[in-house]
């Protein structure tokens, strides 16, 4: 049985595990705005910003690591096809597949089509034989239909989509779910700076093959619109991502990804906020149902914490 001190101890990294991903939905949410300025303002291709938050994030990363922490650099030659499978199939898809949902069917149906990623972790838990509980069935249940209420209904652009669009809108739930899981295996033999570093290289250098930068630097892009892009490298990218993390690290897959369907409650009070744009009635709703699902995903905590100190 483990000691009353060192389930405390686990209780508590599991609630610093929560605010952590909680902040990292923050900072996602609060550049929305700024990301969609960027498209729809200034004509920016959305795989073009991908790139560039992407270099941003790993050149300021690689830099940080090479002063302050040059251990972070080193990783084993033989987890080299780990962390090229995660950049590909993980970041440089995640970001390329949400960010051609949002240019196709738009921003609500692209969030609520991606955060089918819970729902995607439970039902693999389920599969492998782990019963996750009856509250974070709940709580999936709850997020899945408040992200719903919360985003609204189908747009016009989504209703004369092509079907390969829906086929790849779909794919970001899929690959979004796939990056959650995999990242975990990475985390538990190095640190958060480690993986991002190799992971937003990857992706980066992939998506320079498709955009390649002369062709950036041909847009002629002014330089007001450059100070964007670091923007978004550090506050859309490496902040959230280390933060988001720093929590996986403490938590389970599962409730990780329910209390990251926070981010578009966060994007609508938040534009609430600032473009006093108001929420309507079953937004409100929504609202509480997002909020319930996090509670709910947080009850499993004392037996997961409670597992884990067993295992240590």
């Amino acid at each position: 049985m483990p000691q009353p001190a060192e389930l405390a101890t686990a209780q508590r990294s599991a609630a610093a595990g929560r605010w952590l991903v909680f902040a990292a939905t923050v900072f996602w949410a609060s550049t929305a705005t700024l990301a969609r300025f960027v498209f729809r303002d200034r004509h920016v291709p959305p795989l073009t910003v991908v790139e560039l938050r992407l270099t941003v994030a790993a050149i300021a990363l690689f830099l940080f690591l090479l002063v302050r922490r040059p251990q972070a650099l080193r990783i084993r030659p033989g987890d080299a096809g780990y962390f090229l499978l995660l950049g590909l199939l993980g970041v440089a898809a995640v970001q390329g597949s949400y960010y051609f949902s949002i240019s196709k069917l738009g921003v609500g149906l692209a969030i609520l089509i991606q955060y089918l990623a819970p729902t995607l972790i439970v039902a693999f838990e389920l599969v492998r034989g782990r019963w996750v509980g009856w509250p974070m069935l709940g709580a999936v249940a709850c997020a899945t239909a408040g992200t719903a209420l919360l985003v609204g209904g189908v747009g016009p652009e989504a209703m004369h989509a092509k079907p390969l669009y829906w086929a790849i809108s779909f794919g970001s739930a899929f690959v979004f779910a796939f990056y959650i899981v995999y990242s975990k295996r990475g985390l538990e033999c190095y640190p958060p700076e480690t993986v991002l570093l190799y992971t937003f290289s990857i992706a980066g250098l992939f998506w320079a093959i498709v955009t390649p930068p002369w062709r950036i630097v041909a847009a002629h892009y002014p330089a007001s619109l450059w100070g964007i892009f670091i923007l978004l490298g550090f506050f859309s990218t490496l902040v959230p991502f280390a933060l988001f993390y720093a929590g996986l690290r403490r938590l389970p897959a599962s409730e990780a990804s329910v209390i990251a369907t926070s981010e578009p409650l966060v994007a609508m009070f938040t534009a609430g906020f600032f473009l006093h744009e108001h929420m309507r009635p079953m937004q409100f709703v929504g609202a509480a149902l997002v909020l319930g699902a996090a509670l709910l995903a947080s009850r499993s905590t004392p037996r997961v914490a409670e597992a884990a100190v067993e295992r240590g």
